[in-house]
């Protein structure tokens, strides 16, 4: 008798691509999450259930629960703060290690209009913060009353990132962006505890330049509103709002060094916009995607989003969602391998969505001026076929269809919720539910030691001359007379042996 050894192992999550059927793209829903704030401009979580929304004009930061209730007020900046135009309490940000040192940080313009980055402790109780624990960490001359920026990350390095815009006017005036003496129209990067109020990282990539300022991380930038870093891979995506053209998302790997000038004003997304004193357009880095002022986008103003790393939708995992203030289309930027993808996944949902949030699950949300928190789900649900092996076969759900593949090409005529492999490589499958959303599975590397499955008996109707490994498959059309198989399937085998050992000790009549 021959026998067959198999090897299986299981693999990561695979997308298909070139293949017959089409996975259904993402496309998203926004349900009301919770409503009643007054000029929400951002939403963060803190590490727990909670999460915390900015006012932008009220000067608060009020508690959300994790049912979408209200948790009371945490802060109050009302009475140092100036509001009006792009000013008031623009960000948030938690030390990463705030569950035990309770620190985080705001962003605001003081009662002169300008920037002021301020920690503060929470309180003995976790849902008030200290309000008298204040301390100025930096504060930043503005010019004018509008392109403040206001966003502070920290990224995956522990360092706390600033987002400054170019202090105003039309088409910076003053060339603040390209000026390695001003901090506006900058990224900075400053090692909160490091040092009193800050040190510079001694990485930062224009440390030991005279003609750069050590904060600075990133030059170009024209009023960077939203950014954000995925939570696994580090990257950096930041919405920088446009002039009169375009709407720019920036893209910064998590290995990237720093340094990279994103062009403005120069450049204008990848149009020319004011080259006085400017080098060429290969001096500068481009945007991952620019959305046009024009029809049929007519954006006004990008609010960047984040990269979805939850778990209640699989097809949306390593997505980036964007938006615009004024016409409320939601896009998304997916990885190709190269770039990226842009998909349309909500258009024409209107006007005044200016942030996005995750809580503690990395659900993700969007925040709309008129006091609205939306929660985006997956318009096909948690839908997510799972290959699976089961003996010697692989096993799914059962769906309304179901398309297996091999090393990404369809196998002709495979259908139903099992395969049974033949041939060594990549198993995986598209599967259709009864909505007609279409998801990938799973992969599955088969490796066949020995060579070909199938029937190896010569004697068998359906004998196989390529196969080497007997799969039990083999077909026999003659009535056996041999009187040692016992199980009259034409074969001495186990099934004998087995039927004999169970009558030995019998006494033959």
């Amino acid at each position: 008798m021959r026998y067959s050894l198999l090897i299986i192992c299981l693999s990561v999550l695979s997308i298909l691509s070139g293949t017959a059927q089409s996975i259904t793209p993402v496309t998203i829903e926004l349900d009301l999450f919770a409503s009643g704030f007054s000029d929400p401009v951002g939403l963060y979580n803190a590490g727990d259930d909670r999460m915390f929304v900015v006012e932008q004009d009220a000067g608060h930061i009020e508690i959300l629960n994790s049912d979408g209730s209200a948790g009371g007020q945490f802060l109050n900046v009302s009475s140092f703060i100036s509001n009006g135009s792009e000013r008031g309490l623009l960000g948030l940000a938690f030390h990463p290690d705030y569950q035990n040192n309770g620190l985080f940080y705001i962003n605001y313009t003081n009662g002169s209009g300008d920037t002021v980055v301020a920690e503060y402790e929470v309180s003995g109780d976790p849902d008030v913060a200290d309000a008298s624990s204040a301390a100025i960490i930096i504060t930043i001359d503005q010019p004018a009353g509008n392109h403040n920026g206001g966003h502070i990350a920290f990224g995956n390095d522990g360092y706390l990132y600033i987002g400054l815009g170019d202090g105003g006017g039309q088409g910076d005036p003053n060339n603040l962006s390209q000026n390695g003496q001003e901090l506006l129209g900058k990224m900075l990067r400053i090692d909160i505890d490091g040092g009193s109020p800050y040190a510079i990282p001694a990485d930062n990539p224009f440390v030991g330049d005279p003609t750069v300022l050590d904060e600075i991380w990133s030059i170009g930038l024209r009023n960077p509103w939203k950014y954000s870093f995925d939570a696994v891979t580090g990257d950096l995506w930041i919405g920088d709002v446009g002039q009169n053209a375009w709407e720019e998302v920036n893209f910064q790997s998590g290995s990237n060094t720093g340094g990279d000038n994103y062009g403005w004003r120069c450049y204008e997304g990848d149009d020319t916009y004011n080259t006085n004193q400017c080098g060429p357009i290969g001096d500068y880095v481009l945007p991952v995607s620019q959305i046009s002022h024009s029809n049929p986008d007519s954006w006004c103003s990008i609010t960047g989003g984040l990269v979805y790393r939850g778990t209640e939708f699989p097809a949306m995992v390593g997505t980036y969602f964007f938006t615009d203030y004024c016409a409320g289309d939601f896009k998304a930027l997916v990885p190709n391998g190269g770039g990226f993808d842009e998909i349309d996944v909500l258009p024409g949902q209107g006007f005044g969505y200016v942030a996005f949030g995750e809580n503690n699950n990395g659900d993700l949300f969007a925040v709309n001026l008129n006091g609205n928190i939306m929660k985006i789900n997956d318009s096909c649900g948690d839908f997510s076929p799972v290959l699976s092996v089961t003996g010697q076969s692989l096993t799914t759900g059962v769906f309304t269809d179901t398309f297996w593949y091999l090393d990404g090409q369809e196998i002709d005529g495979a259908a139903g919720n099992t395969y049974l492999p033949t041939t060594s490589g990549s198993y995986s499958l598209l599967a259709e539910n009864a909505e007609g959303c279409v998801r990938s599975s799973n992969s599955i590397d088969w490796t066949v030691l020995g060579g070909v499955l199938g029937c190896t008996y010569e004697e068998a109707s359906n004998f196989q001359d390529d196969a080497t490994l007997d799969d039990g498959s083999c077909l026999f059309g003659f009535e056996t007379v041999c009187p040692e198989d016992i199980d009259n399937d034409g074969v001495v085998g186990t099934g004998d042996l087995l039927l004999m050992l169970g009558a030995f000790g019998s006494f033959c009549q």
